[in-house]
């Protein structure tokens, strides 16, 4: 299903909280129900499996972790050589971490997810 980036963020923002939790067995982290929407929507299970990984390890720096999403303007891209990146924090603005991807596909130019208690959710589901 291809949905526009506008229809995209006005449904994400309709998940509050979750009735069930999805598991990455290999990884021993879970997912809400607006992750999982969000990855077969957007068709970005990478997204999931790449945010699980890095936050997982990121724990011991911070127990919140927030994950951005963000397409950087073509000047940027141009100057940097990449298309976007995910930036991991502690929720205060102490970026823990940042992972460059050249190139991607994804529908949004941002999004902010969350990581606690080995679980990727929504800002809407925590």
């Amino acid at each position: 299903m291809k949905i526009d980036s506008n229809q995209l963020t006005e449904q994400l923002q309709n998940f509050c909280g979750t009735e069930t939790f999805y598991s990455i067995a290999m990884l021993k982290t879970r997912f809400t129900d607006g992750i999982k929407y969000l990855a077969e929507t957007a068709n970005c299970f990478w997204l999931v499996t790449d945010a699980s990984i890095m936050a997982k390890s990121l724990q011991s720096k911070s127990y919140f972790i927030t994950i951005d999403f963000k397409r950087l303007s073509e000047d940027e891209q141009h100057l940097n050589s990449k298309e976007a990146e995910l930036i991991y924090s502690d929720g205060n603005d102490n970026i823990l971490f940042k992972q460059a991807y050249y190139s991607t596909d994804f529908p949004l130019d941002e999004l902010r997810l969350f990581f606690v208690d080995d679980t990727l959710m929504l800002p809407g589901e925590y």
